[in-house]
């Protein structure tokens, strides 16, 4: 096999399906400015725990009613918004990929 061909077949990026890539890019855009969104950085924001820690304090199949409903926090840094069902789908496949 191509040294070339490899390196596409084992890149993480191109191993995502699109409703995970789609939930990535939602949370670059949306929730990157004060949680980590990866598997390895510390989120900006101290109070804000990393997305790959979520699963050890929820299922994360658990969040769709909340996103839908809206998240309300106990602190005042966190925004209230609520995602469209698509968006819900797009950003839990997503956080499953960083359990």
């Amino acid at each position: 096999m191509p040294l070339a061909l490899t390196l596409i077949t084992l890149t993480p990026a191109m191993a995502a399906s699109p409703q995970q890539q789609r939930g990535k890019v939602f949370a670059m855009n949306n929730c990157a400015k004060c949680h980590a969104i990866d598997k390895v950085s510390p989120s900006p924001l101290k109070i804000a725990p990393p997305f790959r820690t979520l699963h050890k304090r929820y299922p994360v199949e658990s969040l769709a009613e909340a996103l839908a409903e809206g998240i309300q926090t106990g602190h005042p840094t966190m925004p209230e918004f609520q995602l469209d069902p698509d968006q819900i789908g797009d950003l839990l496949a997503y956080l499953k990929t960083l359990e």
